[in-house]
């Protein structure tokens, strides 16, 4: 290297200017406006500076050392940048290129000062040559991610302008010298100078935000076409320089062979990035690349999913066609597309349309197999079909799937399946939009979400109409267990009357009582048969309760032990069903007598409180533990009555209470007794439940 005063004077020059850069960053970071990487880039750079001047004075370093300086001092600036612009984006940048970047660096250095001394000659120039020139090529990326990502921001701005002079310099420096076999002396001079340049055009830039709190953002924007070639060129020269670094110590160590094959394999690397970069696959999956990773997306993600919302939550009929066109219309606006057609799993091994807007058909008799080739892909793959693509394009890699129906659909421009995880419930088929645009990779994606989405929806709609029906049916079963449960009360009342008429048919009043059983009997049934066939709804009128309650026990008079009626409050008035409310009444104090031993006893008290009417049954029978009155007494067909009884008495109690605004409430201690305790409404609080 030409070393004279010339080189000092630029390169202690610089050194001076960096040092002086490195009191306003330091004043920039206590204000929190720089990070400490950025100030100890600017250090290094000074000391890099100092070093190189003393070292053109009195030239000691070996190649390793110099290798060193330019590790520490690159590496410095690549971790600066990138900490730079986790600050300025609060750790929402990628954190792919900064682990990459940071880790090609370091990589660099291990190489460069630890691996490649030991296997070439110290001496060896060549090698300080390119590991620079690789420094500078992770420089310039470096450069690259901080303006791509933060140059709205005006040190951001001035950093990367700076900064990408100072790395292209170095780039040109080094490439020249890989060109020649040598550094040229007047550039190496030069490249002192050219630090201090930027030391100043960097320090006119933070002295523009010394008087500011936060940085300022401005209308500086790069662009995507910009962004791709940049990335695509750096990709390629950064694969150059490792190829020609290849056929350089290839030509040195290859004997008489070794300039044909440095030639080889530097032509070969220029075919292979020729090919890559004139495929049209691979610059799609670039471009795809960086605008998945880089850039901000093609739609407004927020605004989308609030209107896709809005589609599927709009108000309506509630009939099933209604939601069927809802879906459609969610999907259609969504990619501006007039209308669309939706095919549905019937659960029979078929995909059927049960739906179509804004769309000619002929018919609706497009049935799909579930297990055909085109259900498969749409399911396997989540593949989106384009009908009208070419078959040499991504988008018609399978129209050969196509059913042959799909002929017969005018305007089809895209197929979507709708996948609730890997099951297929159907597919939508969307017209042809207005404009319509090439799709991208962002298009897929969010047509495949959307599809995913708009699939749930139907799927739970599907699944709460079946709740609906199975709610319905439950409620079929339990009016007929309620009936079955009469009806079998009535049986045993008749066949009372059958058992006893042998005896007391000669008995007038025997024959009396049984005419008015017989009769009661009759209507009773009138009446379970009109709520069987619901002509006519159950309907409460104004009953005074102690009628009902004295009717009740009345009816319990031939069992033991016999209750006793204690009444209270004997204006207490309430408005129900008079025959099911004498008839669950009589039912508690059965149970009660049932579970009570002869000797024992059943009392009834009729009471009110605080507006309420209170119907208390309490025995002093066998009782039932905690644990059986929480889980069991209130279950529908559960009873502890072995072979004679259908276990929905005491629920349809509860029910038919709850129904009048009341409660049913339970004590019970076993070997102690039992206290049912039934609340209802007087009348004007029942008016104001119903």
């Amino acid at each position: 290297m030409l070393l004279d005063n010339v080189t000092f004077i630029s390169y202690i020059g610089g050194s001076i200017l960096f040092s002086a850069l490195s009191l306003i960053t330091l004043y920039l970071v206590s204000r929190q406006q720089l990070t400490l990487s950025t100030l100890i880039a600017m250090l290094l750079s000074a000391v890099w500076c100092g070093v190189l001047a003393v070292d053109s004075l009195h030239p000691e370093l070996s190649v390793r050392q110099l290798l060193l300086l330019e590790t520490m001092r690159t590496g410095a600036w690549i971790s600066a940048m990138l900490q730079q612009l986790r600050f300025y984006n609060h750790s929402g940048v990628h954190r792919g290129p900064f682990l990459i970047l940071n880790c090609l660096w370091v990589l660099c250095g291990f190489l460069f000062v630890l691996l490649f001394p030991l296997l070439l000659p110290d001496s060896d120039q060549m090698l300080y040559v390119w590991g620079s020139l690789l420094l500078s090529i992770l420089g310039v990326v470096a450069v690259e991610q901080l303006f791509r990502n933060s140059a709205q921001y005006r040190i951001s701005k001035f950093l990367s302008i700076g900064l990408a002079a100072q790395f292209l310099y170095d780039l040109y420096l080094f490439s020249h010298a890989a060109l020649f076999g040598v550094l040229d002396a007047e550039l190496w001079q030069a490249r002192g100078a050219v630090s201090g340049s930027v030391a100043i055009f960097l320090a006119i830039g933070m002295l523009g935000v010394t008087g500011r709190a936060a940085p300022q953002p401005t209308r500086v924007a790069i662009s995507r076409p910009v962004a791709f070639y940049t990335t695509s060129l750096t990709t390629a020269g950064f694969f150059l320089a490792l190829m020609a670094a290849g056929g350089y110590y290839i030509k040195l160590y290859g004997g008489n062979w070794g300039t044909v094959i440095q030639i080889t394999v530097i032509t070969s690397s220029l075919v292979a990035i020729a090919i890559v970069f004139l495929s049209d696959v691979t610059r799609t999956k670039l471009s795809v690349f960086i605008d998945k990773h880089f850039f901000v997306h093609k739609y407004d993600y927020r605004s989308q999913w609030l209107n896709l919302i809005h589609h599927l939550s709009a108000s309506s009929g509630g009939s099933g066609q209604d939601i069927h066109h809802r879906a459609i219309q969610a999907v259609a606006s969504t990619f501006k597309c007039p209308g669309g057609m939706l095919w549905l799993n019937n659960r029979f091994g078929k995909l059927i349309p049960v739906a179509v807007m804004n769309m000619k058909v002929d018919s609706m008799d497009f049935e799909e197999p579930a297990e055909s080739p085109f259900c498969r892909v749409l399911r396997e793959e989540e593949w989106v079909f384009s009908p009208h693509a070419p078959h040499d394009h991504e988008l018609g890699t399978h129209n050969e799937m196509l059913p042959h129906w799909i002929t017969r659909i005018p305007g089809v421009w895209l197929i979507i399946p709708l996948l609730v995880d890997h099951e297929l419930i159907g597919f939508l088929v969307l017209a042809a939009p207005t404009q319509e645009s090439p799709l991208t990779w962002e298009d897929l994606d969010l047509l495949k979400t959307v599809g995913r989405e708009v699939a749930v929806y139907l799927s739970r709609n599907e699944a709460a109409e079946m709740l609906a029906q199975s709610k319905q049916f439950d409620a079929y079963n339990k009016l007929t267990a309620f009936i079955m449960h009469d009806l079998k009360n009535l049986i045993a009342q008749q066949a009372l009357v059958v058992e006893n008429a042998a005896k007391h048919k000669e008995n007038p009043a025997f024959i009396d009582d049984m005419i008015r059983t017989i009769d009661n009997s009759v209507q009773r049934m009138s009446n379970l048969l009109k709520k069987l066939q619901q002509t006519q709804p159950t309907s409460g009128r104004s009953l005074p309760l102690k009628n009902v309650v004295i009717n009740s026990v009345k009816k319990c008079q031939d069992r033991v032990p016999r209750p006793s009626l204690r009444i209270l409050s004997d204006s207490l008035k309430v408005v129900a069903d008079e025959d099911n409310l004498e008839m669950i009444i009589t039912h508690i104090i059965k149970n009660a007598q049932e579970a009570t031993a002869a000797d024992g006893y059943v009392d009834i008290t009729l009471r009110n409180d605080s507006g309420y009417a209170l119907i208390e049954v309490e025995d002093n029978g066998s009782g039932m533990d905690a644990d059986f009155v929480k889980n069991r007494l209130f279950r529908p067909f559960d009873t502890t009555k072995s072979g004679k009884g259908m276990g929905i008495g005491v629920y349809q109690t509860r029910e038919f209470i709850r129904n009048l605004g009341g409660d049913v409430t339970v004590k019970s201690e076993p070997g102690i007794g039992t206290t049912f305790t039934i609340y209802i409404p007087v009348e004007a609080q029942a008016k104001a439940v119903s």
